[in-house]
C-alpha cells in the first residue's frame, strides 16, 4: 500500500524535459532536392556575368550604332549575375549553419527586387520601340509602365514574405496564389506594347514609302513577341510541371531549368536588337538620316552657299558629316 502511494505521488510531481532536434542531410542542412542550388547558382553567375561582358564588348565595338536602350540591356546580366551570386552564398550558409545571415538574406532580396523591375522595363521599353523607332512614349506607353512597376513591387513583396514564411503556414499559401496572379498580370501588361508596336508597323507599311523596312521591322517585332511568348510559357507553366513530376531529389531541375531558359532569353534578345547599321531596328533612323542630308545639300545649293557640318543628335548615337561644296 505504501508503495502504490510513493508511485502515486512521484506521478504528480512537475517535471521538465529539453529536447533538441537537429534535422540535416549527412553534408547540409538543406533538403535533397536543394543541396546542389549553391553551386548551380554560382555557375549560372559565371555566365550571366559572361554574356554581359560579351554585350558590353560589342557595344564598345560599334559605338556609333549604339543607344541608351543598349546600355539599360548591358546592366540587366550584371545585375541578375550579382542576385545569383547572392543567393548562393545565402543558400550557403543555410547548408551549413541552418540558418541564412540577415544582412546577406536583405542584399539579396535587394538586387533580386532590381533584377526583376529591370527585366520587366527593359523589355516593355524594347517591345515599344523606345530609342530605335521612336525617342518619346506615347501616354499608353507610360500607362503601361504605371502598371508594370507597382505589380512588380507587390510580386518581389509576395516572393520575400515566401523566402521568409514556412511552407505550411496559412500565409504561404494565400502569398503564393498573389505572387502567381501578379506575375501572370505583370507578363501579360508587357506583351501589349509589343503588339501595339506590331500593329503600329503593319499600319505604317501600308502608308509611308519605306515598306521593305517597315516590315522587316515587323518582322523582328513579330519574333520578339513570339520570344517573350516562350519564355513566359517556359518559366511560368513547363518549368513548374517539371518541378511538381520530378522526385524530390531532383527538385533542383526547376531552377537550372529557368536559369538557363532567361539566359537564352537574354541572349537571343540581345543577338535580336544588337547595335549594328544592317539590324532591321536600325534602317529607318539612318534613312532618315540620309534624307536629311539630301534635303540640306539641295537647299544650300540653290542658295549659292557651301555645304557645312551638319551634327544629328538624337537619343542614340550622334553623327557627324562634313562635305564641301
Amino acid at each position: 500500500m505504501p508503495m502504490n502511494q510513493d508511485s502515486t505521488l512521484s506521478d504528480m510531481l512537475p517535471f521538465s524535459i529539453d529536447i533538441n532536434i537537429v534535422e540535416k542531410n549527412p553534408d547540409s542542412f538543406l533538403s535533397a532536392g536543394e543541396i546542389p542550388l549553391p553551386k548551380l547558382y554560382i555557375c549560372m553567375s559565371m555566365f550571366f556575368f559572361l554574356i554581359g561582358t560579351l554585350w558590353v564588348h560589342v557595344l564598345r565595338t560599334h559605338s556609333s550604332d549604339v543607344y541608351k536602350i543598349h546600355w539599360l540591356m548591358a546592366a540587366l546580366p550584371f545585375t541578375k549575375s550579382l542576385s545569383l551570386i547572392f543567393h548562393a552564398i545565402d543558400y550557403y550558409y543555410i547548408s551549413n549553419q541552418g540558418f541564412p545571415i540577415e544582412a546577406l538574406a536583405v542584399v539579396y532580396y535587394i538586387t533580386h527586387l532590381l533584377k526583376g523591375a529591370l527585366l520587366f522595363i527593359t523589355i516593355a521599353l524594347i517591345g515599344t520601340g523606345w530609342a530605335f523607332v521612336k525617342h518619346i512614349l506615347s501616354d499608353k506607353d507610360k500607362k503601361i509602365f504605371m502598371i508594370v512597376i507597382p505589380l512588380q513591387v507587390l510580386a518581389n513583396v509576395a516572393y520575400i514574405i515566401i523566402e521568409s514564411t514556412e511552407e505550411g503556414s496559412s500565409e504561404y499559401g494565400l502569398w503564393m496564389e498573389i505572387l502567381f496572379l501578379v506575375d501572370l498580370l505583370c507578363c501579360g501588361a508587357i506583351l501589349f506594347p509589343v503588339v501595339w508596336s506590331i500593329r503600329h508597323l503593319q499600319e505604317a507599311s501600308a502608308t509611308d514609302g519605306k515598306a521593305a523596312i517597315n516590315l522587316a521591322q515587323l518582322k523582328l517585332f513579330r519574333h520578339y513577341y513570339v520570344m517573350i511568348v516562350c519564355y513566359i510559357y517556359f518559366t511560368r507553366i513547363i518549368a513548374s510541371l517539371i518541378k511538381v513530376i520530378v522526385p524530390f531529389q531532383w527538385k533542383w531541375l526547376y531552377q537550372l531549368l529557368d536559369e538557363l531558359a532567361t539566359l537564352t532569353f537574354f541572349f537571343f534578345t540581345g543577338h535580336k536588337f544588337r547595335p549594328a547599321s544592317y539590324n532591321p531596328y536600325l534602317l529607318l533612323s539612318v534613312e532618315d538620316e540620309d534624307m536629311e542630308m539630301d534635303d540640306v545639300v539641295t537647299t544650300s545649293t540653290a542658295m549659292g552657299e557651301g555645304v557645312k557640318k551638319v551634327k544629328k543628335l538624337s537619343n542614340g548615337p550622334s553623327e557627324e558629316r562634313e562635305s564641301m561644296a
